[in-house]
């Protein structure tokens, strides 16, 4: 496989944790995954993940504008950079809220995702 193989691996990945087909998105994560989300949560597992996230918003997207890839030490690291859309528990919508998600992967499967956004910020600023 070629080092670009592990973007695809990602995006397709994210587009199913979107489309909450977690069973399948599973299938990416290596055993022991580490899923790390802003504020230093920590998810053993995607339900777990997607569990944690009803009381921030009704659902979430993401605009994937791009990708930067690396190679270290046999690792494969994948970093998408976009912007969040989706819609608050009020029913108003939101927009262009950075995130980075960082990757890593070992064998073709995802070791470990750290996941950066400004959600929390953007959902104080709606109750300022």
């Amino acid at each position: 496989m070629d080092i670009h193989d592990g973007v695809r691996l990602v995006d397709h990945y994210l587009q199913l944790c979107e489309d909450r087909q977690l069973d399948e998105a599973g299938r990416f994560l290596a055993p022991g995954a580490r899923l790390v989300f802003p504020a230093g949560r920590e998810y053993s597992s995607l339900e777990q993940m997607a569990a944690a996230s009803t009381g921030t918003y009704r659902w979430v997207r993401k605009h994937r504008d791009r990708y930067l890839v690396g190679d270290a030490e046999g690792r494969i690291s994948v970093t998408s950079l976009g912007r969040l859309y989706g819609q608050w528990h009020d029913g108003s919508p939101f927009d262009g809220i950075r995130y980075a998600d960082v990757f890593v992967l070992d064998d073709w499967l995802i070791v470990e995702q750290h996941v950066y956004n400004d959600l929390a910020i953007a959902a104080s600023l709606l109750n300022t």
